[in-house]
């Protein structure tokens, strides 16, 4: 008898992005840890620098191991928890700079889904063509969002 070591069927990953938390919010949140030595100091020291470097490691890998990712495989767009078949979207736009921050506050689509971090300046915003789908657009925060937008250009024109 053969066992298959890989159980999930293979998927062609065309774009992937994690919205990790950038250098200066992950110090910050590390700055947790000796906060909680001070507290447990007048118990015991090596105890209190322990637990204190303990919950630094924690916080830091939870704040990227749990941050949202942006993907593109098999023609549907994954952001966070939330997908959409690529036949759906509409023409990408990618804007950085002033454009992005104009487009994430006073100018934001109040009936469109957002998935933004600060601390990451790009954003694409996606038509959605969907007649049925009560959201008109998706903006998604990028690094990178001309890659991310090609890559939805990509998605949107292969038939799979």
């Amino acid at each position: 008898m053969r066992l298959m070591q890989n159980t999930r069927p293979a998927t062609r990953e065309t774009y992937r992005e994690r919205l990790a938390p950038g250098m200066w919010l992950l110090v910050t949140i590390a700055l947790a840890g000796p906060m909680v030595s001070l507290v447990l100091t007048p118990l015991d020291p090596s105890l209190a620098l322990i637990v204190g470097a303990a919950v630094s490691l924690v916080l830091v890998t939870l704040s990227i191991a749990l941050s949202p990712t942006i993907r593109i495989a098999d023609g549907v767009l994954h952001a966070g928890r939330a997908h959409i078949d690529a036949r759906w979207l509409g023409e990408p736009q990618d804007l950085g700079g002033e454009d992005a921050r104009a487009r994430r506050t006073h100018q934001i689509d109040r009936e469109g889904w957002n998935l933004l971090r600060g601390g990451i300046d790009g954003v694409v915003i996606v038509p959605i063509t969907d007649p049925d789908d009560p959201v008109s657009s998706w903006m998604l925060s990028s690094r990178t969002p001309d890659r991310l937008a090609a890559a939805i250009r990509s998605a949107r024109t292969d038939p799979r």
